[in-house]
């Protein structure tokens, strides 16, 4: 047990140091951007626009909060997102890192 929370100890610092590499030097955002683009280029973003209205029509809208509408989308919109599209942004984040070793 004290190894696995080792391990995720060591995996939480390290994801926590690439955001911070990504972030000081723009690229979390670049990345961002290049992701809504790619995102509303394949249509994703109008099918999940349309999933939300789908879920706040069965749910009616004096029953659905923020949070609730976030929860119910979520697992389908990740779901959704082209494997070309998370192929593509972890190629970068991946040469981003080799160009920028410490």
């Amino acid at each position: 047990m004290v190894f696995i929370n080792e391990k995720m100890n060591k995996e939480s610092r390290l994801k926590a140091t690439i955001n911070q590499r990504l972030t000081e030097l723009g690229e979390r955002e670049r990345l961002k951007e290049l992701l809504r683009a790619k995102l509303t280029e394949c249509g994703w973003k109008d099918q999940m626009k349309a999933h939300c209205k789908e879920v706040i029509r069965e749910k009616g809208l004096e029953h659905v909060t923020v949070e609730d509408l976030v929860v119910e989308i979520t697992p389908k919109g990740r779901a959704l997102v082209p494997d070309s599209v998370k192929k593509e942004l972890l190629q970068r984040i991946r040469a981003f890192l080799a160009q920028h070793a410490a």
